[in-house]
């Protein structure tokens, strides 16, 4: 179904979403010397490279120009040999479903233990508010089931896998080598800081709120410059900034929560060139 998700998601959420200023994806390009960013339309994936070797973070959707836009970042898929994936949504494991095009086939994927209910079929994703199911993802990729406050190595990479549910059962963010968390869908940065994830998309409100307050401690608690990326709003340095509104759910189809800083429609990338891309020596 990924294709079909894929699709669909790009022609419903670009009518529902455009001028609401919600989506504000970086363009493809380097955040650091350590992590490069490749968008597909209001969705950032990922990569992670130290000492020679790069993990990817999430798979993004079933996307047509993913390897096109992975040689400006001088990758290839054939390459990566771990995904780590923060949740089960087509827009985060669309290029490792069965029907995508399998750049990453033989790539082993990490997923929380929780949220591979999904997978096997025990649980049935909903958005808005429980009236919509998503079709099942389905993948032949090997997986690594991950538990709450796991800390595991790929290479000489530290990974921590802390659990939000809320936004999913069982979502997990990744804290990597204790300066970049990952956040995928459970923080969405307005202009005046971070709030919890979108309300209509949400498998509990109450509970979102609930998971980012315990993650601020876990992440204040380290007490070091971290860097939190977020799967569709960008990043930022400011712990303060990122975790300062997150007692609120963004309601998006509220003009409360429009960011003039996010494009009319994200889902339009013709600004995301790679004469236009952000360049660090990696």
């Amino acid at each position: 179904m990924s294709k079909k998700a894929t699709k669909f998601q790009k022609k419903v959420m670009s009518r529902l979403f455009r001028g609401k200023g919600i989506f504000n994806p970086l363009n493809t390009g380097y955040i650091d010397e350590h992590v490069a960013s490749l968008r597909e339309w209001v969705a950032n994936i990922f990569f992670y490279t130290k000492n020679g070797n790069t993990i990817m973070i999430d798979a993004g959707y079933n996307y047509d120009r993913l390897e096109e836009k992975m040689s400006w970042l001088n990758l290839n898929p054939k390459e990566i040999e771990h995904i780590l994936i923060t949740h089960q949504d087509t827009d985060h494991m669309g290029a490792v479903e069965k029907d995508s095009e399998l750049l990453f086939k033989s790539a082993t994927l990490y997923i929380g233990e929780i949220e591979n209910r999904y997978l096997i079929g025990e649980s049935r994703r909903r958005v808005f508010h429980g009236l919509y199911k998503l079709p099942k993802v389905k993948t032949d990729n090997k997986k690594v089931l991950l538990k709450d406050e796991q800390v595991f190595y790929i290479h000489d990479i530290k990974i921590e896998s802390i659990l939000v549910p809320g936004h999913t059962w069982g979502h997990m963010v990744f804290l990597i080598d204790d300066k970049y968390l990952f956040t995928g869908d459970t923080i969405w940065f307005g202009a005046d800081g971070g709030y919890s994830f979108l309300s209509t998309l949400a498998e509990d409100n109450n509970l979102s709120v609930q998971s980012l307050a315990r993650l601020e401690q876990i992440i204040k608690a380290k007490q070091r410059d971290i860097k939190v990326i977020t799967g569709h709003t960008g990043y930022s340095d400011d712990l303060d900034f990122a975790f300062k509104r997150i007692d609120i759910v963004c309601k998006p189809f509220s003009k409360k929560f429009y960011n003039p800083n996010a494009p009319y429609d994200g889902y339009d990338e013709s600004d995301d060139t790679k004469e236009n891309m952000k360049l660090v020596k990696v």
